[in-house]
């Protein structure tokens, strides 16, 4: 089901949210009977701590959610989810607590606690439903909370049923559904039309690799592409990972779901702007026509690749892609792929880094995402480690020995394709919550696609 607010005419509960040090005042106001009840019960108003104040029917009749201090708000984000993760089935709406600031959080919260993966087993229903609160724009938060439904399911889906083929299928669906040109080239079409290395990493699978590509709005409008890694399951190739590194590689795709899931909002959203999403679609698996250690790759570019590893797979179909994308100049060119272990090593699951040699660009998705809660940190394209990356028999290495700045040199790596755009950002994403959170299940994450978001709009007001 698609996520949605309740219709505000309906009568609904009324939900309190109090901090800590604004209980008491809560309980000076109530009647004798909710204040025993409050007190009676142990309510703190600690952060995410849920009380329902019944009718002598037993119906309910208000809610108390803890708001705890600033100090434990500051350790997570989406605190108002645990109150519709927490509820009885019934029509709620905030009854005062929040400042005007944080009632978007507060409210796409609710919706994103609203998410249940289905396809495999029958999952419970969330029946608590949230008016939308005065002064938010509840179309919007409905439109940025079906994105991320949708990367949410194309990364949670494992290999089995999301391969190259199925992610084809979902994106032609993505196009269809507001309008947008989708083509694909599949296969030794690839070879056909240049894209060398994205037919190279997926030729050895049963399903053959593909570029797909999206195209959307205005061609006179601000021109932004959208390059998503799509890699649907990863074995490391030749280089085959071990069992435990190969378990969650079903979301080594979840550079093209986020691109997919950001590409809807913005078609949602009719923003006015000349969108393109490009997906290279592969599987890296093992056969007799894998890449090889060694092997040396001509890329569309026409720079010569030489592979030390095939597990490093992911910058050499995003490096074909990127010089396709670069070709139109866009004004903003973006890159996302779940790309290095090293970029998780350095800043964990939930923070996004990301590298661009805009400074302006980089100040205002930072700012960005600080007002939506989506949290990034920019790391730098470092021109001294330029020479990791240059072996001695062609222009570029695919995987650097060592194991130094493993995010970096990826990165540095895929700068070398892009010349034309006036704008570039890479993001090496993660795709996963590996712990359940407010509003954020396990399973998989949408990372750094709202900051952008935010930071397009705000381009688009100036």
């Amino acid at each position: 089901m698609p996520p949605r607010f309740a219709a505000p005419d309906q009568t609904a509960t009324p939900v309190h949210v109090l901090a800590s040090d604004r209980l008491e005042a809560w309980l000076d106001k109530a009647d004798p009977r909710s204040r025993d009840w409050v007190n009676a019960n142990g309510f703190r108003a600690r952060l995410g701590e849920v009380l329902t104040i019944p009718f002598k029917t037993g119906a309910v009749s208000s809610v108390l959610f803890g708001w705890g201090d600033a100090k434990a708000r500051s350790r997570g984000r989406f605190h108002f989810a645990a109150a519709a993760e927490k509820l009885p089935a019934g029509i709620y709406r905030i009854a005062g607590g929040l400042d005007p600031a944080e009632l978007d959080e507060a409210a796409l919260g609710w919706l994103l606690a609203g998410y249940r993966f289905d396809r495999y087993k029958e999952a419970s229903l969330r029946d608590a439903q949230l008016i939308a609160p005065d002064g938010v724009d509840a179309a919007r938060l409905e439109a940025i909370a079906a994105g991320e439904f949708l990367t949410r399911d194309l990364i949670n889906t494992p290999a089995s049923d999301m391969g190259p083929e199925a992610l084809e299928e979902a994106f032609h669906d993505l196009g269809a559904g507001f309008g947008a040109d989708t083509s694909a080239i599949v296969g030794f079409d690839l070879l056909a039309r240049n894209f060398p290395m994205i037919h190279a990493v997926g030729r050895a699978a049963g399903q053959e690799p593909r570029l797909l590509d999206l195209n959307w709005g205005d061609p006179d409008h601000l021109k932004v592409t959208l390059v998503g890694k799509g890699v649907c399951f990863d074995t490391g190739g030749l280089n085959l990972k071990p069992g435990s590194s190969m378990a969650l590689m079903k979301k080594d795709m979840g550079g093209a779901a986020t691109v997919m899931g950001l590409a809807r909002i913005i078609m949602a959203l009719n923003l006015p702007v000349r969108l393109r999403v490009l997906v290279p679609a592969v599987e890296n698996s093992v056969s007799a026509s894998a890449i090889r250690p060694g092997d040396v790759l001509t890329s569309r570019k026409g720079l010569s690749v030489e592979i030390n590893n095939t597990d490093a797979e992911g910058r050499l179909v995003l490096a074909d892609a990127l010089d396709l994308a670069d070709e139109d100049a866009p004004d903003y060119l973006v890159c996302m792929a779940t790309l290095t272990g090293a970029a998780r090593v350095a800043l964990g699951p939930d923070l996004a880094p990301f590298f661009t040699d805009d400074d302006g660009l980089a100040h205002a998705l930072a700012r960005s995402g600080r007002k939506v809660r989506d949290p990034l940190w920019r790391m730098p394209f470092w021109d001294p480690y330029e020479a990791l990356i240059e072996p001695d028999i062609a222009d570029l290495d695919n995987a650097p020995p060592g194991g130094m700045a493993g995010s970096l040199t990826a990165a540095l790596f895929l700068r070398r394709f892009v010349e034309r755009a006036a704008s570039f950002a890479h993001f090496d994403i993660f795709g996963w919550n590996p712990t359940k959170a407010p509003g954020r299940p396990k399973g998989a994450a949408f990372l750094g696609a709202r900051a952008i978001l935010e930071m397009l709009e705000r381009k688009l007001s100036e």
